[in-house]
């Protein structure tokens, strides 16, 4: 495994954890509810993906 490959999935699970935490305060604020959901379910797509890379 390339550094690249061993790298990847970290930063997508460091930018899932982000969209998660993003996501869930945009929703508990009221701000912009649309926006907040849709970041949660770019997290769900980004762990989905290193589910699928990590197999």
């Amino acid at each position: 495994m390339t550094a690249l490959e061993g790298l990847a999935p970290a930063l997508a699970m460091l930018a899932a954890f982000a969209c998660l935490i993003g996501g869930g305060m945009l929703i508990a604020k009221r701000q912009n509810v649309r926006k907040g959901v849709l970041m949660l379910v770019m997290a769900a797509v980004l762990v989905g993906n290193v589910v699928i890379w990590t197999l």
